[in-house]
């Protein structure tokens, strides 16, 4: 399997978390889909990342959450959804709640730095919805989180991986944000996942 992919994506950061805590064998490419020869459009027609070109199938896979939910298929090692019913619809849930406070995130940044737009071009309203998301977001993980030691319970599983992403990624793009403070339960998860090696090793910046 080839995954291409940039080593600031939080949600590339995902799969190669679940790529290493499933203990599967790849190659990584990194790709700048902002370049002007990027060729991601041509293998995803959204033209994001991440992709996964896996031998024998022309066709890549894309959407971190369709990849993860597909690697965890191929090994039972540390199985990280449960295999139906509630609890995985609590995982998946998890999930899409850390990747909506992601790309609302992303967008904000977007606004506030891609250089194809002049200052005065810039909307501090549409900045300020996307930061609301972002925070609405968080107040909602750190209540789901409470005092357990993982997001579903006393086991690691994808939602941790995913929200994990999501708070080291607002720690690397948005250091002003008082996340830590204001949820400490969610820090203590944080500081714990980054202790593992999958975590260590994909470390965006």
């Amino acid at each position: 399997m080839k995954l291409i992919g940039s080593t600031t994506s939080p949600y590339v950061r995902k799969v190669r978390i679940v790529m290493a805590e499933k203990k599967l064998d790849y190659q990584f490419e990194t790709e700048d889909v902002w370049a002007a020869d990027a060729s991601v459009g041509a293998a995803n027609p959204l033209g994001k990342v991440p992709r996964l070109m896996i031998e024998g199938h022309e066709t890549p896979l894309y959407d971190s959450r369709v990849i993860v939910e597909y690697l965890d298929t191929l090994s039972p090692v540390g199985k990280l959804l449960p295999p139906s019913g509630r609890e995985r619809a609590d995982v998946k849930t998890w999930e899409a709640l850390a990747d909506g406070v992601l790309d609302a995130a992303v967008l904000a940044r977007l606004e506030a730095t891609w250089p194809g737009r002049g200052e005065g071009e810039r909307s501090q309203a549409w900045i300020g919805r996307q930061m609301g998301k972002v925070e609405a977001g968080l107040q909602a993980m750190s209540k789901a989180l409470g005092e357990k030691p993982f997001c579903c319970g006393i086991h690691m599983s994808l939602a941790d991986i995913a929200t994990g992403c999501a708070l080291g990624w607002l720690a690397f793009r948005f250091p002003q944000l008082t996340w830590r403070e204001d949820h400490p339960n969610l820090a203590r998860l944080s500081d714990k996942l980054a202790q593992r090696p999958s975590f260590k090793d994909t470390m965006p910046g």
